[in-house]
């Protein structure tokens, strides 16, 4: 019988020539694919017992699982779940993937919240979660609003600050900040971050890669990519406390068109922060004192 290293180099193998991805990264999805099979062992315990020999019904749900990543359906569809900043998310093909680039935004907006403050913090467009309950874990002191326009995204969100147990995270179903307009007076916050779609309508890469099998509302916007940064942005003054932040994540060649919107909308301090391929993907601007 097989080895599972080596079941798991003749995987790799395979989802490498069948596809785009390199080899770092055909490996490590054939990995999480096989301890998935092996009824989600660890990597330790997979290193452990390479030298195991594989059971049929192991491989058997390696193969099945294996043909759905060849076939091009995202890993964190196929095993439900992607890790960001250290946690699990439940995730679906109602939300948008987390992926690293956003624990930047994530990290930016940890810097302006003060560990002992509480502090009220809006996120927009909210997915998964992922953003809005990281910043709830990260600052318990504080009160995270989530909205989303998608009520099936809203459920996988819940079902992530229940398995999370993000307490001060609450949701509400919302396009942008239209819930927020029947406040009276308006809720105003500290903080307002957004993870908002920034591709162009046109762009081809959205018919590429794990694109194709995410929300559509989710990544495009307009023709340049800016429509619902424009109206975040139109609307950030009227919900931000005086000195509060507006934070966006944005695509790599954005950045200078995002600082021009903020600054269009009244807002100080503007600044774009680089990722770590050194492409810039994050641009604040800060709600004046008076």
């Amino acid at each position: 019988m097989a080895k599972l290293r080596n079941l798991a180099a003749c995987g790799c193998n395979r989802l490498q020539e069948a596809s785009e991805l390199d080899e770092q990264e055909a490996r490590i999805d054939t990995r999480l694919l096989l301890q998935a099979a092996l009824g989600d062992v660890s990597h330790a315990w997979l290193i452990a017992h390479g030298d195991d020999s594989v059971q049929d019904e192991v491989r058997e749900r390696f193969e099945a699982l294996l043909a759905e990543r060849i076939a091009g359906r995202p890993i964190a569809h196929i095993l439900g779940k992607r890790e960001f900043f250290g946690r699990e998310f439940q995730v679906s093909p109602a939300t948008l993937i987390p992926r690293p680039d956003t624990e930047l935004l994530v990290e930016a907006a940890l810097e302006r919240m003060p560990l002992n403050e509480r502090l009220q913090v809006l996120d927009l467009g909210t997915g998964t979660g992922a953003i809005a309950i990281t910043l709830g874990l990260e600052r318990p002191q504080s009160e995270i609003l989530a909205l989303d326009f998608s009520e099936a995204a809203l459920a996988i969100a819940e079902a992530n600050v229940q398995q999370l147990q993000a307490r001060n995270v609450s949701l509400q179903h919302s396009h942008w900040y239209q819930a927020l307009l029947a406040s009276t007076p308006a809720q105003q916050f500290d903080v307002i971050v957004s993870n908002p779609p920034y591709i162009e309508s046109a762009d081809a890469h959205l018919q590429r890669g794990d694109l194709r099998f995410e929300p559509l509302s989710a990544l495009a916007s307009g023709i340049d990519g800016l429509e619902d940064i424009r109206l975040i942005a139109a609307g950030a003054a009227a919900f931000l406390k005086p000195s509060g932040w507006l934070l966006l994540e944005h695509g790599y060649q954005q950045g200078p068109a995002v600082q021009a919107i903020l600054e269009q909308h009244g807002l100080q301090q503007i600044s774009t922060l680089h990722d770590l391929a050194g492409h810039p993907r994050v641009t604040l601007g800060q709600l004046s004192a008076s």
